[in-house]
């Protein structure tokens, strides 16, 4: 017998995968505007950044 809810909640998650990869492309957009100082002082690298938004498909 199948699990009651299994296609919604397959459906459910995949919708939640996509917004954070969505979120994920904004705030690396949001970050890359700031200085290599201020990325620095934040704990991020820049190149790391570029890397990790060209690792997201669009």
């Amino acid at each position: 017998m199948a699990r009651v809810g299994g296609y919604f909640r397959s459906a459910f998650n995949a919708l939640v995968a996509a917004r954070q990869l969505q979120a994920a492309r904004y705030v690396n957009g949001a970050l890359l505007m700031l200085d290599d100082e201020s990325l620095r002082a934040l704990g991020y690298d820049r190149k790391e950044l570029q890397r990790r938004s060209s690792a997201f498909p669009y």
